[in-house]
């Protein structure tokens, strides 16, 4: 062979070398191989979302609270819309032009070959009728998803609401995209990753006019959506349903638990809303509507409100003194009326029989007694000096957790306040302290901040006997379990039943007498939270049975007066309900008393939460 026929030979081989891998890379992509079909069939395809639906939410007796139900999404990929009927569409919608074209052009920016949701929350009957005529709207399809329905018509400040995602959500969590739903508070917020489920995906056949004609590669690249998990809570919901009609036209909150496990029954904030109004395509101006009553209906105030305690916080001074031997069971104070306290002021209490013991403190809530605990703790020689003393106080204060978020289950709680020593210092430009400067904290005033489930828990610790488990509202799953623990309190149980003793008294003979259950033993104490800017607020913690407690809980309610004419009732009330099943024929008139009673009438709302003992 010449070499000009060497060379021929070498290209030809190499030709029909290359025509051979060609050829077999084109029978593997159209008869092996079918990822380059699917790309070239892209135009004839939908690929749809598979949305799983969220997790249910269950009372502690497998009452079902929170339900999904079928809504639906209008999709729009912008570079496949054609010209349409638009007044046609924004009748079906009940939308404005306006509001449509800014839907259109967000979408537009967001991307022009993405599919994403234009109008969402479309309702069955809405859907009915898009549904028909969506033919003649090329670039445009429904989406299928569910969105929650709540089968009671109160407690969202238990559950929350979701919303559509933020941008910013999607950048943390790139398993959401545009269009999808999150949590936006309450147990929807805190268990949202328990709660949502995983996305699936399904593509889809379709016709030039964007109707489905079969599933793609008989759904070979499809993938199921998987169901968000369930969350069974320990309210129990019909006591937590009696709470809100006794608290109709009154505005407070109520917190009951059950001592023994830290489990809430009852969370009520009031007034509140129906959680249903934040559902569907009417939930924005459900929202602004919300937002702006006077009322505060989205303020929780279990969670949020943050009170001086008042009375019911010289069960702790009690406690405290007793634990420091700063006073004895039988330590006596005298009281006409009220009593010189330090600093040549004069104390005022009501009138009751002179002196009074601890065990007659309590039951009489003598303001006297108190000061005198608190100044004789505070002047302990052991503690050196006033300032020291404070701060060995505040540290028994803060172990029965106030200062302290004490539910993980709720993310708006506040923590409250008990000054710390530097503050105290900042304020009174000196560190030589008198007790007089900080005298008012001695009967729950002054700057001490208390939110209304700190004080269901300081129920829990009377009821106790000196611990508490941590106050939740969902039944433990591996995450909250890990939350829950016994934390006890660094005082003697034997201090306990003198403090429990006198709060019997106020129930048989004092000024709680209106909670009385029959066959019940009740412990409780009552407050009287003073408010310069209008009726004076009405406070009761209690728990029962005294033996062995069941129930724990604080009703406070704002202008209530007296902690005997609204709260000490309610809490009774609610005890008897819980541990009776139902209001005895003796008890109906009060019930009814308190049902009707309407405390917002012509009420005006103030600047602010805070208010005085």
């Amino acid at each position: 062979m010449n070499k000009f026929g060497y060379r021929k030979g070498i290209i030809s081989g190499i030709i029909i070398a290359v025509c051979a891998i060609y050829m077999f890379r084109l029978f593997s992509y159209q008869v092996i191989d079918d990822t380059y079909k699917v790309m070239a069939d892209n135009n004839s395809q939908r690929t749809e979302t598979q949305y799983p639906a969220r997790g249910l939410i269950y009372d502690r007796n497998g009452k079902l609270l929170v339900d999904n139900q079928a809504a639906y999404d209008l999709m729009i990929i912008p570079r496949q819309v054609k010209q349409f009927d638009t007044l046609e569409l924004i009748s079906i919608l009940g939308i404005s032009r306006e509001y449509l074209e800014r839907k259109i052009q967000e979408c537009k920016d967001y991307s022009t070959w993405k599919a994403s949701p234009l109008i969402s929350q479309i309702t069955g009957p809405k859907y009915a009728v898009l549904q028909e005529k969506l033919y003649r709207y090329p670039g445009f399809y429904i989406q299928t998803r569910t969105l929650r329905k709540y089968n009671v018509n109160h407690s969202a400040d238990v559950f929350g609401y979701i919303s559509e995602v933020t941008k910013e959500q999607i950048g943390k969590d790139t398993s959401y995209s545009r269009g999808d739903y999150v949590g936006a508070n309450g147990l929807e917020y805190t268990y949202e990753k328990h709660l949502r489920g995983t996305k699936g995906k399904k593509i889809l056949l379709v016709d030039r006019f964007n109707r489905v004609k079969g599933s793609f590669a008989d759904g070979e690249y499809d993938h199921e959506a998987v169901v968000g998990e369930d969350l069974h809570t320990t309210l129990d919901i019909d006591l937590q349903e009696y709470a809100y009609q006794l608290m109709q036209n009154k505005k407070g909150g109520i917190v009951a638990i059950e001592p023994g496990t830290g489990e809430i029954l009852v969370k009520m904030s009031s007034p509140g809303y129906d959680p249903q109004l934040m559902v569907g395509l009417d939930r924005g101006n459900n929202y602004s509507k919300l937002i702006q009553d006077p009322l505060r209906p989205l303020f929780d105030r279990t969670t949020m409100a943050q009170y001086p305690p008042g009375s019911i916080f010289k069960t702790v001074q009690a406690l405290i003194g007793l634990q420091t031997k700063a006073i004895t069971t039988n330590t006596r104070v005298s009281c006409h009326g009220g009593a010189p306290i330090v600093g040549g002021r004069f104390m005022k209490c009501h009138n009751h029989s002179s002196p009074v013991d601890l065990v007659q403190s309590i039951e009489n809530s003598c303001n006297p007694y108190y000061v005198t605990v608190f100044k004789q703790i505070l002047e302990l020689p052991e503690y050196g000096n006033v300032r020291n003393a404070y701060n060995e106080w505040r540290k028994y204060v803060t172990s029965f957790g106030f200062g302290s978020k004490l539910c993980p289950d709720f993310t708006n709680e506040v923590s409250g306040s008990i000054p710390t020593q530097g503050y105290y210092d900042k304020v009174l430009k000196t560190q030589k302290w008198f007790p007089s400067y900080i005298i008012s904290l001695s009967i729950g005033q002054g700057e001490l901040l208390i939110t209304p489930i700190q004080m269901a828990n300081l129920a829990t610790i009377l009821a106790n006997r000196g611990y508490y488990m941590t106050p939740h509202v969902v039944r433990p799953t591996d995450d909250v379990a890990r939350r829950i623990e016994k934390h006890e309190i660094p005082i003697d149980r034997k201090h306990f039943e003198p403090i429990i003793e006198g709060m019997k008294m106020v129930i048989t003979k004092g000024t709680g007498r209106r909670a009385q259950v029959d066959s019940v033993t009740i412990a409780g104490k009552t407050g009287t939270v003073q408010n310069p800017e209008g009726d004076d607020h009405s406070v009761f913690i209690a728990f029962a049975p005294v033996e062995n407690p069941k129930i724990a809980l604080i009703v406070y309610v704002e202008n209530g007066v007296w902690g005997s004419r609204y709260a000490a009732p309610i809490a009774g009330l609610l005890i008897e309900k819980y541990l009776k099943g139902k209001i005895s024929d003796k008890k109906k008139p009060l019930e009814k008393e308190m049902f009707e009673g309407n405390l917002i009438k012509n009420l005006t709302i103030k600047s602010n939460e805070k208010s005085d003992e």
